[in-house]
């Protein structure tokens, strides 16, 4: 009987204050009841009093030998609960008084602290709100014994939702976490009336958002890891700026102008207070001033989580913050506004622009970012709801026919898994049937083109099966993304960014079905090819029999590193080039807008020029022509200017960009030091399969070995073909075309590149004989981009050869 009434109480990871630090504690406490601290008022008349030798004691009622009802146990070491009890466990309501001082008073089940509650620890630090099995689960406030506080949602004792951290020194978040961290969508306002509304990801700004100084100022850009990085515009205070609700800022995306569209369930609200917006922002004019450091952005820190009683600790604001020393053309309402670039922190370009010009583009670029489409039945589709019901039909499909090609013993593919007659075809009615689940989407019959093909193909590009389903059927569904060409496709982007999933016309459908027989023979014949890849190919077929024909490639840009420039360059002139005007953060440059020739390893060089000479003599004996190469650029801030950068205090730079003789200065004494390349080590660099797998690379300057590109606090990378490939960006512009509005700072850059073949899918057929002799008639036939496929092959390579990877002298 003793036994039975010894309390053992077992308390699994149970988590105090900090949920990064989890205590095991697996003991028998022993309870001592303290006078005077019953909440439940028990009477010695209506409950037995039990002692035992080891100095618990019990007081309460007793169901069968066991606890049951109202009743206080109490242990030697001092520790008292007294509350509920159901069949000997704790369960109910119930006070916890621990001898450190910290106690617990609310809901418990079987034992554990479960339901609503609040803990007050010793140091004063006290959190009321909602508990699962000991931990912080659901929506809760905690204050911290600093007097720092959370109100928001918790999961198994980390802050993960929405939630608003107040710092006692006035700074304030209100916004998205992430595993005890800031990320997501949030707005952080200083003390000092300077807010922060964007993008965040581990605790750093990352991504787009915009920066408010409390005098006025407004940057809207994006960040990488804390820094400023790419394209943004700064608005001096005192001048006219639109409106911030203009801007969409997206949390997935990298830039202000990618309106991008994600269908998933919306996230939980905490409480109205935390759904409210920052108000009382500071815009207070200061005339004066035109540009102003924006030291608290980038020298702002990590948001650690609180350890026990620890809290969020605020870099910010304890640095100083300098102001621009320009005093300014932009005194009382300036007109002016800077189109600046970055990169990790570093200001390397500045373009000043009359507001009443830069605003008109402003408009343009927050407007939906895919090229309009004239043809209506294109429209249709991809209006509004439609778009929904298009990308969750397009998830239920291709969850069937992996589902289903997967189970199959693997096998060679046969000539007759070629060809529109390989298809798995099924209906998707709403309500379900015996090989189809439910869903919330209209009716539609789905068909799926050579399945066995493309899963040899995941399977021969490393792709898992469930990885894949899981990266585009996933829950957070996918997202819409610009189309840069004129072709009206629209693409679709999962999740992750592993994927890119396009609409073709019945003609491109028809003609990729003719070519993969071949396509299948040279990607597994090359490993290193640069030509797109292909994981399937699908047919969707709405009510009243409109059908939409999708295709899903590898994303050439999926990478940790920022993409600051993006090309689409063919070896043509005519109609190559971009307007100014039209240019954002997102827009796709073409041939006459490359202003670099890159150098590189010579065995990298070699092989990258080989491979491209290869895929162009494939693409010519298909009769294919208007390929081209998208190529992408990430640039390396100088290391020297990099640190420089991310002093706090008076030793930062000014945020105005030197003139004069300091340029030319800085152009001479600042020298990119060359990105780092190291033997290749697998157990050091991230080896699962993406989108863009490649073969092996070996470069020249470590001894023909296989490299790893190291990034000094950035990340250690795999070089392969196209993929985080080094190089040197030296710039060919002619400085009497130099628009005198724009300084460039450097001459030179290290860059990462990536890049690969797209768009192959055009046959120079009669339509595009006419397009060329019609075309021939008005400008120099070499100089257009449709030429015979033959003609265009050379010219390609010769392009690449000679204007962007030249021979290193």
């Amino acid at each position: 009987m003793l036994s039975l009434l010894t309390m053992v109480v077992n308390v699994s990871e149970f988590i105090v204050g900090n949920s990064s630090v989890v205590k095991r504690v697996k003991s028998e406490i022993n309870f001592r009841i303290v006078s005077g601290s019953s909440k439940f008022n028990l009477s010695e008349e209506c409950f037995k009093e039990t002692s035992f030798s080891n100095g618990d004691v019990y007081i309460g009622e007793i169901k069968a030998v066991l606890p049951h009802g109202k009743g206080k146990y109490t242990w030697s070491d001092g520790t008292v609960y007294e509350g509920d009890w159901e069949d000997g466990k704790r369960t109910g309501k119930g006070l916890i008084i621990w001898p450190s001082g910290a106690k617990y008073e609310g809901d418990i089940s079987g034992g554990y602290l479960h339901g609503y509650g609040t803990f007050t620890r010793s140091t004063g630090c006290v959190y009321r709100g909602s508990w699962r099995m000991n931990a912080y689960h659901g929506i809760g406030w905690k204050e911290y014994s600093n007097s720092d506080s959370y109100e928001g949602l918790w999961r198994e004792g980390i802050r993960e939702g929405c939630g608003r951290y107040s710092w006692s020194n006035g700074n304030t978040y209100i916004g998205n976490w992430k595993g005890g961290k800031i990320d997501g969508r949030g707005v952080m306002k200083w003390a000092n009336g300077d807010t922060f509304d964007g993008c965040w990801v581990n605790g750093l700004r990352h991504g787009s958002g915009v920066y408010i100084y409390a005098d006025g100022g407004l940057y809207f850009g994006t960040w990488s890891k804390g820094l400023k990085d790419g394209k943004g515009t700064f608005y001096p205070a005192g001048s006219k700026h639109p409106s911030i609700r203009k801007f969409s800022i997206n949390s997935n995306d990298s830039g202000l102008s990618l309106n991008t569209e994600k269908h998933s369930a919306p996230k939980p609200r905490v409480k109205r207070s935390l759904s409210e917006n920052i108000s009382g922002i500071s815009r207070s004019k200061c005339s004066h001033q035109i540009s102003r450091r924006t030291t608290s952005l980038d020298a702002y820190q990590n948001l650690r989580d609180p350890a026990g009683d620890r809290t969020c600790h605020d870099s910010s604001s304890t640095v100083l913050q300098t102001f621009g020393e320009s005093q300014s053309e932009a005194s009382g309402t300036s007109t002016l506004v800077y189109e600046r670039e970055y990169m990790q922190g570093v200001l390397i370009m500045e373009r000043t622009k009359k507001y009443s010009e830069s605003s008109h583009k402003n408009k343009r670029q927050n407007k939906f970012n895919v090229t309009p489409v004239k043809k209506s039945s294109c429209m249709d589709i991809f209006g509004g709801r439609r778009s929904y019901y298009l990308k969750l039909n397009l998830q239920l499909g291709i969850r069937y026919t992996v589902g289903k090609i997967t189970p199959v013993p693997a096998r060679e593919v046969r000539s007759s898994d070629f060809g529109g007659r390989a298809m798995i075809k099924m209906y998707f009615p709403k309500e379900g049937s015996q090989r189809t689940p439910p869903h919330y989407s209209i009716d539609f019959y789905w068909k799926d083109y050579c399945p066995m093909v493309f899963r040899n193909l995941r399977e021969m590009f490393k792709l898992d099966a469930a990885e894949y389903m899981m990266s585009i059927c996933g829950d957070s569904g996918l997202r819409d993304i610009s189309s840069p060409g004129k072709s009206g496709s629209i693409f679709y982007l999962s999740q992750d960014e592993r994927f890119v999933i396009k609409t073709l016309k019945k003609s491109e459908l028809k003609f990729l079905l003719n070519m993969l027989p071949k396509y299948y023979n040279h990607v597994g014949k090359y490993e290193n090819t640069l030509i797109t890849k292909f994981f399937g190919l699908h047919r969707i077929t709405l009510r009243g029999g409109k059908k939409v024909r999708f295709v899903v490639m590898g994303n050439m840009f999926c990478t940790e590193l920022h993409i600051h420039r993006r090309y689409d360059l063919k070896g043509s002139s005519q109609g190559r080039c971009t307007h100014k005007d039209k240019i954002n953060s997102h827009t796709t440059l073409k041939d006459l807008d490359l202003k670099y020739e890159f150098q590189m390893d010579i065995k990298l060089r070699e092989s990258l020029l080989n491979q491209i000479s290869i895929d162009c003599k494939f693409l010519e004996s298909q009769h294919i022509i208007d390929y081209s190469l998208l190529l992408g650029l990430h640039f390396r801030a100088p290391e020297n200017l990099k640190a420089l950068a991310e002093l706090p205090g008076p030793m930062q730079r000014p945020d105005s960009l030197p003139s004069g003789d300091d340029v030319k200065q800085g152009e001479q004494l600042i020298i990119p030091k060359g990105l780092l390349l190291v033997a290749h080590e697998p157990s050091f660099v991230d080896t699962t399969p993406g989108p863009h797998i490649r073969g092996k690379l070996k470069a020249h300057s470590i001894g023909d070995m296989e490299v790893d590109l190291l990034l000094p606090g950035t990340a250690r990378l795999r070089v392969q073909l196209g993929v985080n490939m080094p190089a040197q960006a030296i710039s060919k512009v002619d400085e009497d075309k130099v628009d005198a509005s724009e300084v460039e700072l450097f001459e030179v850059y290290d860059v990462v590149l990536y890049m690969g073949i797209i768009d192959i899918l055009q046959e120079y057929n009669m339509k595009k004989k006419i397009e060329h002799a019609c075309k021939s008639l008005r400008f120099d036939p070499m100089t257009i981009s449709v030429v015979e496929p033959k003609i265009y092959a050379q010219r390609f390579i010769n392009f690449f050869h000679k204007k962007v990877f030249p021979e290193t002298p």
